[in-house]
């Protein structure tokens, strides 16, 4: 019979646990840990993250139960209370770091989108991650709310959050969208919440184009019409550039303006780009596709633990948010070996229930091939 290692221990693969002490080295605060490692704690959390504990002391009682096949994984189970210090006073910032490690080597896997250029599309989004305001009030946001923004550009090509920043949920969405990098030649679909004029020339300034829709009042002048095709819902496809003041003043650069009629649901939309090469009713996929990222975002709410949290400092909210993300590229890395077809949210419910099972990741995540046949009975008696 062939000898597995958990699908906890597969899973875990990608990442270098000397990449990781090295790290952990770096990022590490007061003084030396004696009876738990950063390891343990990633290991407590981690496990967490991917069969839904609730607690510290539901993690602390997992772990126990499984504390023969931790071994294998260099870890040992950790006192609730331990837990709890480490994710309130070890700083969160090894977690961002390990989570940029890692994206580099799931990046080295195949990489394609569903359109036909070849040039990397992202989608930009951020989202509030509510929290009571009795509880975390450093992070109020309203005299009522609380909660922090997780902003995400994902990767089309391989459904990976390719850059991630956590901020105060007060503040604005721009904020932290403008500070990722992104490269040369790619595309970058958001909504009119990160419409910034000055951020519009630095993008095109950088060889990158955006896909956005046009807010309500904005002044322009219309330089060009092309010609249209009303039968794909292109009503007009017409080179535009912003003339206020405010506009002028920020190096507003000159942009299509596409007007969309989606006849599924009869509703009107406005495009803006600054791609002059695409076809219109690219653009309009193109915008139409940024769902992705909300698909996204609805996968991690559901299926990892970022909604109830195990502690209550900012580190700690930090710390399993970030361990969430790295938890999520694990499983995105361990497409490769589920069925075609198969999502990242489907994956990580079958790994719910099978975390610590020593079976293949692909005997798991695509069953129909280790079935056994019925076999043919050797004898048959005729009556």
């Amino acid at each position: 019979m062939t000898h597995h290692n958990t699908a906890f221990h597969q899973l875990l693969k990608p990442l270098s646990r000397h990449e990781f002490e090295g790290l952990a080295k770096e990022h590490h605060s007061g003084q030396k840990l004696r009876s738990a490692s950063r390891w343990d704690q990633f290991i407590g959390m981690a496990m967490s993250q991917l069969s839904g504990r609730q607690s510290l002391r539901d993690i602390h009682s997992n772990l126990e139960s499984q504390q023969d096949k931790l071994y294998h994984l260099g870890a040992k189970p950790i006192a609730r209370t331990t837990l709890a210090r480490l994710n309130e006073k070890q700083p969160a910032k090894l977690y961002e770091t390990l989570f940029y490690k890692l994206l580099k080597r799931c990046q080295q896997q195949p990489s394609n989108h569903k359109f036909r250029f070849k040039n990397p599309l992202y989608s930009l989004d951020a989202s509030a991650i509510d929290l009571s305001l009795k509880l975390f009030p450093w992070a109020a946001h309203r005299d009522d709310t609380a909660n922090v923004k997780l902003s995400v550009a994902l990767n089309h090509g391989n459904m990976m959050p390719e850059f991630v920043a956590l901020s105060d949920g007060n503040e604005n969405d721009m904020i932290e969208g403008r500070k990722f990098n992104f490269p040369k030649g790619s595309i970058v679909a958001f909504d009119k919440g990160y419409v910034d004029y000055q951020w519009f020339a630095d993008l095109t300034n950088k060889g990158v184009s955006f896909v956005t829709r046009l807010r309500s009042g904005s002044v322009y002048e219309v330089i060009e019409q092309q010609d249209t095709n009303s039968d794909k819902g292109i009503l007009s496809d017409q080179t535009i550039c912003f003339t206020s003041a405010h506009a002028q003043k920020r190096n507003a650069p000159k942009v299509r303006l596409i007007r969309f009629l989606d006849f599924e649901s009869g509703r009107l939309y406005r495009f803006l780009t600054n791609n002059f090469k695409l076809a219109a009713s690219t653009i309009a996929a193109i915008y139409k596709d940024r769902w992705q990222v909300e698909l996204f975002f609805k996968a991690i709410k559901q299926n990892l633990k970022i909604k109830a949290f195990v502690g209550l400092s900012r580190n700690a909210v930090l710390t399993q948010i970030w361990i969430a993300m790295i938890t999520y590229l694990l499983v995105s890395f361990a497409r490769h070996s589920a069925k075609e077809g198969w999502t990242v949210q489907r994956i990580l419910r079958v790994l719910q229930v099978n975390l610590f099972e020593r079976k293949s990741l692909k005997q798991l995540l695509q069953p129909e091939l280790f079935r056994h046949k019925k076999s043919e009975p050797q004898m048959r008696f005729t009556l």
